[in-house]
């Protein structure tokens, strides 16, 4: 159960850390529009976490599923952007 449910917590964390990074930091950045940004950030964010399979608790699949969460909330998030759905907050003094 442990396992299915750190799974579940990596995949679901890596998809809303990406889109959150996509539509607040990158939304000026043209290559996020590129149909290559969602592959290479997956890629990117599961050859990051890697090491962690080695811990005893995680196997390989979880490294996946980031992966597969980190691609798909980077598409979110630049169709996010395309649309103009960007917050912008401001401080009020």
């Amino acid at each position: 159960m442990l396992p299915i449910l750190i799974t579940l917590v990596t995949g679901l964390g890596g998809y809303l850390l990406a889109r959150e990074f996509v539509r607040r930091r990158l939304r000026f950045v043209d290559a996020v529009q590129s149909p290559f940004a969602p592959l290479v950030a997956g890629l990117v964010g599961a050859i990051l976490v890697w090491p962690l399979a080695l811990l005893p608790l995680l196997s390989i699949v979880p490294v996946v599923v980031f992966g597969i969460g980190v691609g798909l909330g980077t598409a979110s998030g630049a169709r996010l952007i395309r649309r103009g759905e960007t917050q912008q907050r401001r401080l009020t003094p």
